[in-house]
């Protein structure tokens, strides 16, 4: 046994394994490198036999609908419409992205033959793209990379990249569910690993699910937001907190992305993460705020000129990718494009996974804070947990339809 250690001591030991990737390429040997996935229609992108491990998965995608005559339609047409690369702008060709398209659309993965999936997610967010709309970072699982004409924009093409290790024993199956009414493009490569001897009884396998509450019932509903009253309320055992996972069995918690949009003003991120594990009263995490547990501080502004600036920032294991407070969807030359602010971050526990034998619930309350002090706060909150556990799994609770994912 090797006694290196740190962040990439298994690269100094010899691994008996074999590569393989599943990908989108023109095996006709032309540059159509990229799937259609029709509309209303599931397609797997591939089955794996085990043992083995996926440990990159890569993805870019585009759906275009046609607003004016154009010389080729996206439905009619839709292997050569979204590829045309000839800019709107030059009279060629006259479409625009759907805007929406990362929530109309799931990424699925089914481990080993099991009856329901360990992964199901609109594919925008299982990626950190929430809301639809995609912010430029890079962390240690995920990565998001985009074009600066493209950024602030609902729907915006962008790349995508997860690195969170997926073992296997008999099978892997991976799944995209176009649930749009229009097709779309898909370009990935799916890396993975495969072993001759079986996956350890131990191993644990690779969890993710979505979850909205739009909006957040928070913990005072039946009292008036910013009134007196609401600072004496305690809430120790987290009712009515926005749940971000809530599983059965044994395992690990390794992280979430979280998406808000505001409903309401003035700041919003006092509310404190509780984890609470194997059916504990009383959580055995208390944390001191939204802000702190995703990284932050103090707010995450600056002043400049004497306004208030959100900074946004990426590390590896915590960050804030996104931030806008302008809807470009409703643009038009009567009044502005300014709306309630909507905010991304993720928070990845890979040094310090949160660790349950039975059972875990990990939530956050919905405080905010004004003049007046603590105030109950329903805003628009999604977000994807990330986890490892054994399999089986008690199956997630039911997604919402399309029109109930879409942002508001």
């Amino acid at each position: 046994m090797s006694n290196v250690s740190g962040l990439f001591k298994d690269l100094t030991t010899v691994k008996k394994a074999r590569n393989g990737r599943l990908a989108s390429w023109d095996q006709r040997g032309k540059n159509q490198d990229y799937w259609e996935i029709p509309a209303g229609e599931t397609i797997s992108l591939g089955e794996v036999e085990g043992p083995g491990c996926i440990t990159h998965i890569w993805m870019t995608s585009s759906c275009r609908k046609v607003v004016a005559p154009s010389i080729l339609d996206p439905v009619l047409n839709a292997s050569a419409a979204p590829v045309m690369e000839i800019h709107p702008a030059l009279g060629v060709i006259w479409d625009d992205y759907d805007p929406f398209y990362y929530r109309k659309v799931l990424i699925k993965i089914t481990w080993d033959d099991q009856d329901t999936p360990s992964v199901l997610a609109p594919l925008g967010d299982f990626f950190c793209i929430g809301n639809s709309y995609p912010g430029n970072f890079s962390s240690l699982p995920f990565n998001v990379s985009l074009k600066p004409e493209e950024a602030g924009r609902y729907g915006a093409p962008c790349s995508v990249s997860c690195y969170f290790p997926m073992p296997f024993n008999k099978k892997a199956k991976i799944e995209i569910v176009n649930e749009n009414e229009l097709p779309f493009i898909l370009y990935f490569n799916i890396d993975y690993e495969m072993y001759k001897e079986p996956l350890d009884e131990n191993t644990a396998y690779f969890h993710a699910s979505w979850h909205r509450e739009n909006p957040c019932q928070g913990w005072g509903p039946d009292l008036q937001t910013n009134c007196p009253e609401v600072n004496n309320v305690t809430n120790f055992k987290g009712e009515n907190n926005y749940t971000v996972l809530d599983v059965e069995g044994t395992g690990h918690y390794v992280g979430c992305n979280l998406t808000v949009k505001h409903y309401q003003g003035s700041w919003w991120g006092e509310g404190n993460d509780m984890f609470f594990i194997d059916g504990e009263e009383y959580p055995s995490l208390n944390g001191t705020g939204t802000e702190d547990y995703f990284g932050g501080s103090w707010s995450f502004a600056k002043q400049v000129d004497g306004k208030t600036v959100e900074q946004n920032y990426c590390t590896p294991y915590l960050g804030y990718p996104y931030y806008s407070s302008h809807d470009e969807l409703i643009h038009n030359f009567y009044h502005n494009d300014d709306v309630m602010p909507m905010r991304g971050f993720y928070r990845w526990h890979i040094q310090d996974p949160i660790c349950f034998d039975e059972d875990l619930k990990v939530t956050i309350q919905q405080i905010g804070v004004c003049h007046k002090g603590l105030f109950e706060r329903q805003d628009d909150v999604s977000s994807v947990a990330y986890w490892y556990q054994s399999e089986p799994h008690q199956p997630f609770p039911k997604l919402l339809s399309k029109e109930e994912r879409w942002p508001r």
